[in-house]
């Protein structure tokens, strides 16, 4: 299972771990996971143009290093310091040290020296054998950098201030570089970028080499996965210690790229702020019949849904629910002829929810219409039930906060929106905020569909990111065929919050099968969840 922490919990991990190692040496750790995952992105490191685009404190600091890492096997490296006041006087020493340059963004326009000729030559000062290894990349990664012993935090005023450039200077480093590193916000940045940060931005977003991002990409916020502003935009995000929330949860997501993580030997708590199924995890949750099973041990899953003008919101909740692992499907409500059509092993009833006979768990609402008495015969019952689509709309929120057995809803943005009585954009631009407040104002289970689909649990656990799924996925119906599916895995005994991670999983995983790169309907993620089921069990 992958996890995500709070800053406040990876910090407090770092606190405790610098207090048992020697001065620098956790920052040392960082920087050469840093640059060795720079160095495979690049393939080749010698004669290549890396520009570090630093802020302050250690975020900056870890790019410095990296740089002089890079810097010694024969890259052209040069920092451009945004308040090269506050800059990271070690990294700076040692990234000249290394032959790497150093200039403050802004000051009258001048000439860059080495910005010309091939971009395969090494800049100017990176002399030395371009094979050599730098002192303390190989083995540990508890030796410090060659010249390390100065302390970390000496006044820049200690070593040659750095020269002052324009922005359309900056601009031409930026356009030849090979590669971009972003070190100027650290995980407790809170808002957009500021404006020097935020034409940088601009430009790098605009550039041909690699962005590589330090811990984060600068201007998301690292706890909530939110951006309030101009932010950077990373192809590679070389994370810490632990991830980060903003990592796994849109719309910061989109921003991090791919994300590597670098093991610094932090000690975490069990429990984490996010966590991600991955196959393994999904396995273990997977009802399966034994010997002694029946359709009834198996679990019975009833489905309320539909409507004369929506009967097709019916067939494909019935859809999800017969391959999601329950023993039989009910269902009720006016769509009955279209379902045996399709189905004809499902049980239809004309008489409502009360009168359907056995199910263990229900779901109710895709294509209810304005059908407010099914929804509230199913919230009477006292078995788990999954609220979905209209549903949402119908149901009382009184109503659902009394059930003593479990409910899980499962809500698109605009739906949240609508129950929080907030804008749509206000859910999608804080998904993981807006979750948890649905789920604490219900008292329920919320499956928070999207780019990133969440599932939070009133209890205030770790909220569940989902890590499967397609663009494609975002096709009419395609909601109902989870609501059956994720109704059929409470029947069959999983927990609302397992059951809704698990359906949601598979369901994604079934998207990727059945698209494959083309458009689908809904019927195809249906159709694809047996394949998604065996794919997860057979590892």
């Amino acid at each position: 299972m992958r996890t995500a922490y709070s800053v406040e919990t990876v910090r407090a991990a770092e606190r405790e771990l610098m207090a048992r190692l020697p001065e620098g040496a956790l920052m040392q750790r960082a920087a050469a996971g840093l640059a060795a995952a720079c160095a495979d992105l690049l393939g080749r490191v010698y004669g290549r143009r890396v520009v570090l685009l630093v802020g302050s404190g250690d975020n900056g600091g870890d790019a410095l290093y990296a740089g002089a890492r890079l810097a010694r096997r024969g890259a052209g490296v040069t920092a451009v310091l945004l308040t090269p006041e506050r800059a990271h006087a070690g990294g700076l020493a040692a990234l000249r040290r290394t032959g790497g340059r150093v200039l403050a963004l802004g000051g009258p326009a001048q000439p860059l020296e080495g910005t010309g000729g091939s971009s395969r030559a090494p800049l100017e000062g990176t002399g030395g054998s371009s094979r050599a290894p730098l002192e303390g990349t190989g083995g540990s990664s508890h030796a410090p950098l060659e010249g390390n012993g100065d302390p970390s935090h000496a006044p820049l005023e200690s070593t040659a201030r750095p020269s002052r450039t324009p922005l359309d200077d900056v601009r031409l480093l930026i356009e030849r570089a090979d590669l971009l590193l972003d070190g100027i916000v650290g995980i407790g940045g809170k808002g957009g970028l500021r404006p020097d940060a935020a034409r940088l931005a601009d430009l790098v977003g605009r550039a041909r080499g690699a962005v590589v991002a330090v811990d984060l990409p600068s201007g998301v916020d690292a706890d909530t996965g939110e951006v309030r502003g101009v932010a950077m935009k990373a192809d590679l995000t070389v994370t810490f210690g632990a991830h980060k929330p903003g990592l796994l949860v849109d719309p910061a997501r989109e921003y991090a790229g791919s994300v590597r993580l670098v093991d610094i030997g932090l000690g975490l708590p069990p429990k984490a702020e996010i966590e991600a199924l991955q196959h393994v995890d999904v396995a273990r949750l997977l009802p399966v019949p034994g010997g002694e099973s029946d359709k009834y041990r198996r679990g019975v899953v009833g489905i309320a849904a539909g409507s004369a003008r929506y009967p097709g919101a019916a067939v494909l909740a019935v859809a999800g629910a017969l391959r999601g692992g329950a023993g039989a499907v009910r269902y009720v409500g006016p769509a009955g002829g279209a379902v045996l059509a399709r189905f004809p092993e499902t049980l239809v009833s004309d008489w409502g929810p009360r009168q359907a006979g056995r199910v263990q768990a229900w779901v109710v609402g895709p294509g209810a219409g304005e059908d407010g008495a099914a929804v509230s015969e199913v919230l009477s019952a006292d078995v788990p039930v999954l609220i979905d689509a209209d549903g949402l709309r119908l149901a009382d929120r009184d109503a659902v906060r009394r059930r003593s057995a479990p409910t899980l809803m499962t809500p698109h943005a605009g739906e949240a929106a609508a129950l929080l009585g907030v804008a749509r954009e206000e859910v999608e631009g804080a998904r993981l905020a807006s979750a948890r407040e649905l789920a604490s104002r219900y008292s329920a289970t919320v499956l928070l569909k999207g780019s990133t689909t969440l599932v939070a649990d009133a209890a205030g656990g770790a909220v569940r990111v989902n890590p499967t799924g397609t663009a494609w996925l975002a096709t009419a119906g395609s909601g109902d065929v989870l609501s059956g599916l994720a109704g059929s895995l409470l029947a069959a005994g999983l927990d609302a919050r397992d059951a809704g991670s698990v359906a949601a999983y598979l369901h994604g995983l079934a998207g990727r099968f059945a698209a494959n790169g083309a458009p689908i309907g809904a019927h195809d993620v249906a159709e694809a969840i047996p394949a998604a089921w065996r794919d997860v069990r057979e590892g």
